[in-house]
C-alpha cells in the first residue's frame, strides 16, 4: 500500500508516494543495475505474456472474460518524433486497487529482506541477481525512459485506470481510457546514447533483434508494424506509357517471435541462450539456470516437461505461504500456473513446465490433487528429477555442490516425505563429519572408510559444527579413529527419525544409550573393566543418583569419555537435547523436561576424589554441590541450558572460595 494518504489531490488525479523501499530500488534500477540497457524490453513481454496467460486461464471457470474470436497478442508501437514506445497486450488488466499493490508496492513481505541483502551486497551483479528474484522488472523500464504512463482495464470490468510516474519518488492515479481489456504501457524515451546501451528504441529493426533475442518463445504473438518501401501506382510518362509510380513507405504488420513452444523443439536444436532465457521468462530470476532437463514421457500418458535447476535459492524457499509448483499445460494452454501436485515439495526449488494431451483442459486444483494421471505424472517426475541429480554428483561433483550449498537442506526433507524414493535420495545426500574440517561427505564416503568390523554408522546432531565438535561424547571415537556424521541443520533431526540403516549399516547416536567400540577383544576387555569400576565406585554412583533423582533417570560409569569428567546421553529411543530444544523454540510447543542419564568418567580424577570424600563421610554436605556441578557441567557441555543459572554461579563461587 501508499506510504500515506494522496498528495496533492485534485477532482481527476490523486499523486501518492512509493513505499520508501520502492523508492531506493528505483534509484538502484535507474542508475546502477544494468549496463544491458535493452533487458526492458523482455521484462515488460514477459509481464504482458504472463497477463495473457491470466486472462486465459480465469476464462476457463468465467466464458464471459474472453470470447472465442479474441486474439490474445502483444503489440509494439512506436512513434519516432515523439520518441515513445508503447507496449499494449489484451492480457487480464488491472483495477485501481491492483495497480497500486502491483506498482507501488515491491515484492510485499520480502521487500524489507531485499533491501538487508542490497545494503550487504551492493555490486551491481549481486544487485541484478536480487532484484530479479523479487519480482521488480517493471521497473528495468525506467533505465531508458524517464516518464512511463500505463493504462489498465481489468477483464469483466468497464472502468480503466490511469498510472503514471517519472520514478522520482511519486506516481499518480486518474481514471482512464482504453478501448479493450488489457494494458497499455507508453515508454517517453530518453535520447539514444548507444555508446552507453541505450539504443534507439523507436527503430523497428532494433526492436525485432531484442525480441528474437529475448522473447522468440513468447506463445502470443509479438506485433510491430514494419515500415517498407513499395512502388506506387503507375502513372503514364510523356508517351502514355504506365511506368511505376514514386515509391511510398507502407506499414505492414508483422510477428517478431516465432511463437514455437520451446519444449516441443528437439533439445539438441535449442541452444543454452534460448534455454536461458525461457527460464527467466518464467522463473523471474536473472541468473541463467544451473541446469536444464528436456523430458518426454509416452505410453498410457503422453506429456512433455522443461524441468531447470536454478544457481541461487529465492528468499522465499522457507517461507510458510509461498506458492511453488511448476507450469501446467494441456495442449499448450496453461491452465494452473503454480501447480503443485506434479513434484513434492522438497523439490519445490525446481523450475519448469509440463504439457500434457491427456488432462481436461477445465481441471481444478481440487482434481488436481485426486487425478490418477496427475499422481502418475508426479510419480515419473520426480524419478527422473532424482536421477538427474544422481547423474550431476558422478559426472560433476563441483557442480552439484553448488547446488547442494543452496537447496540441501530442502533436499533432506524428502527422507521423511518421501519413503518410496529414499534410495535415490540418500546416496545424493551430503554431511559434515570428523573425517574432514572444510569438506562435506556422502554417505558412501563414510561407508569406503568404515573401519574392519564396523557394523554402525555413528553421528551425532547439534546446533553447529564448532558445538558438536567440542562434545565430550567424540572423545572415545575421536581416540580410536572412528568417523562420526555431524547432524547439524535443524531437519537433520526429523530426517534421522526416518532413517534407519544405509546399506545395511545401521545408524546409531553417539549421544544415545551405550557405546562399545574396537575389536571383539577390545569391547570384551572395556566390559570387564567397566564391570569392575562400577563395583568399585556402587555406593558413590547410589549416593549421587539420590541426590539427583528429580534431574537424572541414571547415574553410570561410561565408555565414551576419555578427558572429559562427565557427559550427558539419552536413552536409545528418547529425543536427543538438540531435538527437544528446537521442539521447545516451535511456536506454541509445551515439551517436558526430559530426564537423561549422567555419565561419569572412571578414569578422571575428580571422580577418584569424590570416592575419597565419600568414603570418608557418605553424608558429607559437599556431595551434593559436586552432583549439582556435575549435571551442570554435562548441560553446558552438550549445548543445553542451566535450569536455573544464578545458583549455578553461586555454587561456584562457594566451591572457588574454599579452595583458596
Amino acid at each position: 500500500m501508499p506510504d500515506s494518504k494522496p498528495q496533492n489531490s485534485s477532482e481527476s488525479a490523486e499523486t501518492f508516494a512509493f513505499q520508501a523501499e520502492t523508492r531506493q530500488l528505483l534509484d538502484i534500477v535507474i542508475h546502477s543495475l544494468y549496463s544491458n540497457k535493452e533487458i526492458f524490453l523482455r521484462e515488460l513481454i514477459s509481464n504482458a505474456s504472463d497477463a495473457l496467460d491470466r486472462r486465459r486461464f480465469e476464462a476457463l471457470t468465467d466464458k464471459t472474460l474472453l470470447s472465442e474470436d479474441t486474439q490474445l497478442r502483444i503489440r509494439l508501437e512506436t512513434d519516432t518524433e515523439a520518441r515513445t514506445l508503447t507496449l499494449d497486450d489484451n492480457g487480464i488488466g488491472m483495477n485501481r486497487q491492483e495497480v497500486i499493490d502491483n506498482i507501488g508496492t515491491i515484492a510485499k513481505s520480502g521487500t524489507r529482506e531485499l533491501m538487508d541483502r542490497l545494503a550487504k551486497n551492493p555490486n551491481p551483479e549481486a544487485t541484478a541477481e536480487l532484484i530479479g528474484r523479487f519480482g521488480v522488472g517493471f521497473y528495468s523500464a525506467f533505465m531508458v525512459a524517464d516518464r512511463i504512463t500505463l493504462v489498465t482495464r481489468r477483464a469483466g470490468e468497464e472502468d480503466a485506470t490511469r498510472w503514471e510516474s517519472t520514478g522520482d519518488g511519486t506516481y499518480s492515479l486518474d481514471e482512464g481510457s482504453l478501448d479493450h481489456v488489457g494494458t497499455r504501457i507508453t515508454l517517453h524515451l530518453t535520447e539514444a546514447d548507444p555508446e552507453n546501451g541505450i539504443e534507439d528504441f523507436t527503430d523497428f529493426h532494433v526492436l525485432e533483434e531484442i525480441v528474437k533475442k529475448h522473447s522468440d518463445f513468447v506463445a502470443y504473438p509479438i506485433l510491430a508494424e514494419e515500415m517498407r518501401e513499395e512502388p506506387g501506382a503507375e502513372i503514364l510518362d510523356a508517351d502514355g506509357k504506365p511506368i511505376p509510380g514514386p515509391t511510398q513507405s507502407v506499414a505492414h504488420e508483422v510477428t517478431l517471435n516465432s511463437r514455437i513452444p520451446i519444449w516441443t523443439r528437439p533439445s539438441d536444436e535449442v541452444t543454452e541462450e534460448e534455454y536461458a532465457e525461457f527460464y527467466r521468462h518464467i522463473s523471474h530470476d536473472w541468473n541463467p539456470p544451473l541446469d536444464t532437463l528436456s523430458l518426454r514421457a509416452e505410453g498410457r500418458i503422453e506429456y512433455r516437461a522443461l524441468l531447470f535447476l536454478p544457481k541461487k535459492a529465492p528468499f522465499d524457499l522457507f517461507y510458510r505461504d509461498t506458492q511453488w509448483g511448476l507450469r501446467l499445460y494441456v495442449k499448450r494452454v496453461l491452465i494452473m500456473e503454480n501447480c503443485d501436485g506434479l513434484l513434492p515439495a522438497y523439490l519445490r526449488f525446481v523450475r519448469g513446465i509440463v504439457d500434457s494431451a491427456d488432462l481436461p483442459l477445465n481441471i481444478s486444483r481440487e482434481m488436481v490433487q485426486q487425478d490418477r494421471h496427475i499422481n502418475q505424472m508426479r510419480k515419473w517426475l520426480t524419478k527422473k528429477v532424482l536421477d538427474h541429480l544422481g547423474q550431476i554428483q558422478r559426472e560433476d561433483e563441483e557442480k552439484y555442490l553448488s547446488l547442494w550449498k543452496e537447496f540441501g537442506r530442502v533436499l533432506k526433507e524428502g527422507l521423511s516425505m518421501d519413503q518410496e524414493n529414499q534410495k535415490r535420495l540418500l546416496p545424493i545426500l551430503y554431511f559434515a563429519s570428523s573425517h574432514d574440517e572444510t569438506k562435506l561427505t556422502t554417505l558412501d564416503g563414510y561407508l569406503e572408510r568404515m573401519k574392519e568390523g564396523q557394523e554402525e554408522i555413528f553421528y551425532l546432531t547439534g546446533e553447529s559444527r564448532t558445538a558438536v565438535e567440542s562434545s565430550p561424547h567424540l572423545e572415545a571415537f575421536r581416540e580410536k579413529g572412528y568417523e562420526v556424521l555431524y547432524l547439524v541443520d535443524p531437519v537433520d533431526e526429523i530426517v534421522i527419525q526416518s532413517v534407519f540403516e544405509y546399506e545395511g549399516k545401521r545408524f546409531k547416536s553417539v549421544g544415545k544409550g551405550s557405546v562399545e567400540l574396537g575389536t571383539e577383544e577390545e569391547k570384551k576387555e572395556a566390559e570387564e573393566n567397566l564391570a569392575e569400576k562400577s563395583k568399585e565406585f556402587s555406593d558413590l554412583m547410589t549416593r549421587l543418583q539420590k541426590l539427583l533423582e528429580d534431574t537424572v533417570k541414571e547415574v553410570r560409569l561410561s565408555t565414551r569419555l576419555t578427558t572429559s569428567p562427565v557427559c550427558l546421553v539419552a536413552d536409545e529411543n528418547d529425543m536427543s537435547p538438540n531435538l527437544e530444544r528446537l521442539l521447545r523454540q516451535s511456536e506454541g510447543a509445551d515439551i517436558p523436561v526430559q530426564k537423561r542419564i549422567l555419565e561419569l568418567n572412571p578414569e578422571h580424577d575428580l571422580l577418584t576424589k569424590l570416592q575419597a570424600r565419600f568414603q570418608a563421610d557418605p553424608v558429607d554436605p559437599i556431595l551434593e554441590d559436586y552432583a549439582q556441578l556435575l549435571l551442570a557441567y554435562g548441560l553446558i557441555a552438550e549445548g543445553s541450558d542451566l535450569p536455573n543459572p544464578a545458583a549455578y554461579n553461586k555454587l561456584v563461587g562457594k566451591l572457588m572460595l574454599q579452595g583458596l
